[in-house]
């Protein structure tokens, strides 16, 4: 028997447990406070279907016992019913004057059995639960219908009985009195229970303990037990867990998923789902105007019950700036582009070695130059890459540089990371195209988010033909196929991610220098190459003569430009070249490289170089 206290403190899932065993149907779908109540009131049902059973057992025993304990019951009860006014219906008692000497005559009754009236008492007993729900529901025992004729004068006695009892008592304490052998009642109930007259609590005294009324407690109670329920031990305090909100900083690149929300992804996973991910609510993403390619530095906290990431809890900077600033942003593709008017040093800080040398003179490199570097198998343009992203990592350390590595050998990786002074972000040959499209794609994101804010940007894309064609595997068939393979609308995507670089107005910039494959037997390269060929506004052409010969740097400098050098360039320089270019023209491209190495070795640094054609 639960009561309404020990139901509280119980868990909602222990309460349907507890439900489902007690047969209510759909407790799922009650509230916490009406499963309670439904589960008393189903207690309440089922304790009043128990007494039959219990009667029915007694009286397959003895029926001796049976009779005198129902009216050894309705005895104490007795004393008080001769105050109330006389019976309209029923037949009058024989010995009135004989009721109150009958509780000193009840232990003697209860020892001779009525042998004479075996059958009548076993029809009463079983009728008698009947009769006790009829007075239950009747508010005046006057009303109760009149006894059948059948039935003997103990039986309609203890009728009678059972109807003064329901006149004095409330119909509440009769539908909690089946419940008797519950280990205690619910405090409702005992606080409205009548207390009895001193002539009763006389008369019950002198009763053995199981012949009491089953309704009353003991004597020898004490006053405030009887209106307080069972104390309950209190349930132990849970120990408070430490917050650690605000204590780690974390930094990552948001991608949005499609439903809204979206995920701090980390570079040391390359931008791919990791156990480092970041949740960042839907909340945060509108509030804060964030885009995917957002680099966010702020606070999380650990993950709570049912969480399965860390949460973001306050944002700091979004990509080096406030948020304030990033509200007001303009998004990329209404930037104003221009020519590249600032230019990479190549030189100085250690790097006068002769790659940067010849490519900072004949093809120079400012911010937002757009930069292919053609070049057949083996001419060392990965070499030359380093060079530049050194150069560049060393002489602008404002600029922010990351070298993406398409479809490359895992051992290039690793040596790339480890010789380049920027963040390396690759997908090897092994992995699927569709990885490299989503590497290539976020990488992308990122920059513009970056270059948005004002920053400049450098991006060493290796290669740009292997990345053409994991879009081309990805992109799905159109029914136009070009030659060498090439889907008609495969290249839309990498001419975006090339065509991205730009010089922005008022601060920013995107510089990419990609590497195209050409001479690789394979005609799709070709395809891809003569597609990018006129894309990018500054190329470098290497020679496989060169390489051949191990010459280094296998620069072709008579195929090698950049467009509007002379922005980049000071008018006196960009005389020389032209003399310097004239000269060379007429030389293959091992004369021409042979002799830049022999008159570069013997200065120290381009100026000087130029300064020495005078005396020639």
């Amino acid at each position: 028997m639960y009561l309404k206290d020990d139901l509280d403190v119980k868990s909602f899932e222990e309460l349907l447990s507890l439900a489902k065993e007690m047969g209510i149907k759909k407790p799922e779908s009650m509230s916490k406070k009406d499963l309670v109540f439904k589960i008393i009131d189903e207690q309440a049902v089922q304790s009043d279907e128990t007494p039959k059973l219990r009667k029915r057992r007694r009286t397959s025993g003895s029926v001796g016992t049976a009779d005198a304990a129902p009216e050894a019951e309705g005895q104490p009860e007795a004393a008080p019913a001769e105050t109330q006014p006389k019976r309209k219906r029923g037949r009058p008692r024989k010995n009135p004057a004989a009721q109150p000497a009958a509780a000193q005559q009840a232990p003697q009754a209860s020892k001779t059995p009525q042998k004479k009236e075996e059958g009548p008492e076993v029809k009463e007993e079983t009728l008698f639960p009947e009769d006790e729900k009829k007075a239950a529901e009747a508010p005046v025992a006057e009303n109760s219908p009149e006894p059948r004729q059948g039935e003997n004068r103990r039986g309609r006695k203890r009728v009678r009985v059972q109807a003064q009892e329901m006149q004095s008592a409330p119909s509440d304490q009769v539908a909690a009195e089946p419940a008797k052998e519950a280990p205690a009642a619910a405090e409702g109930q005992a606080q409205t229970r009548p207390q009895p007259q001193p002539g009763q609590q006389q008369a019950q005294a002198q009763l053995p303990p199981h012949q009491r009324p089953r309704h009353q407690l003991p004597q020898h109670q004490a006053p405030e037990q009887l209106s307080s329920p069972v104390a309950q031990p209190a349930p132990a305090p849970k120990p408070e867990k430490p917050e650690y909100d605000g204590i780690v900083e974390a930094q990552g690149v948001l991608e949005i998923m499609p439903d809204g929300y979206g995920f701090l992804r980390s570079s040391d996973y390359n931008y791919l789902n990791s156990p480092d991910d970041i949740y960042v609510s839907q909340n945060q993403i509108k509030s804060y105007a964030l885009k995917t390619g957002d680099t966010i530095i702020g606070e999380i906290r650990p993950p709570r019950e049912g969480d399965k990431y860390f949460p973001l809890v306050k944002i700091h900077t979004i990509n080096g700036r406030t948020p304030e600033y990033i509200r007001d942003r303009v998004p990329f593709d209404f930037l104003t582009p221009l020519f590249p008017n600032e230019k990479f040093t190549l030189t100085g800080n250690g790097h006068n070695d002769l790659s940067c040398r010849v490519v900072d003179l004949f093809t120079p490199i400012g911010k937002g130059q757009r930069g292919l570097i053609v070049a057949q198998p083996k001419t060392g343009k990965t070499i030359l890459l380093k060079s530049i992203a050194n150069a560049i990592a060393d002489n602008h350390p404002e600029v922010y540089m990351i070298v993406l590595l398409i479809d490359e050998r895992p051992e290039e990786v690793t040596d790339m990371a480890r010789s380049v002074k920027a963040e390396v972000v690759a997908s090897t040959f092994d992995e699927p195209a569709e990885r490299h499209v989503k590497v290539a794609s976020i990488v992308l994101e990122k920059a513009k988010r970056l270059v948005e804010c004002g920053h400049d940007v450098v991006i060493f894309l290796d290669s740009i033909t292997r990345l053409a064609r994991a879009f081309n595997t990805v992109q799905p068939a159109s029914g136009k196929v070009l030659s060498g393979g090439v889907d008609a609308n495969a290249l839309h995507k990498p001419k975006r991610f090339f065509g991205a670089a730009r010089n922005i107005e008022n601060g920013g910039s995107l510089t990419i220098l990609a590497t195209a494959l050409t001479d690789t037997g394979s005609k799709m390269d070709d395809v891809i190459f003569e597609e990018f060929k006129g894309t990018g506004n500054m190329e470098l052409q290497l020679d496989r003569k060169l390489a051949n010969k191990r010459i280094f740097p296998a620069v072709d400098v008579t195929l090698s430009s950049t467009r509007r050098d002379d922005l980049l360039l000071d008018k006196d320089k960009i005389n020389r070249l032209w003399v310097l270019r004239n000269f060379l023209a007429d030389m293959t491209s091992v004369e021409a490289m042979e002799f830049l190495k022999k008159r570069m070795e013997g200065t120290k640094s381009n100026e000087e170089f130029l300064i020495s054609m005078n005396g020639e």
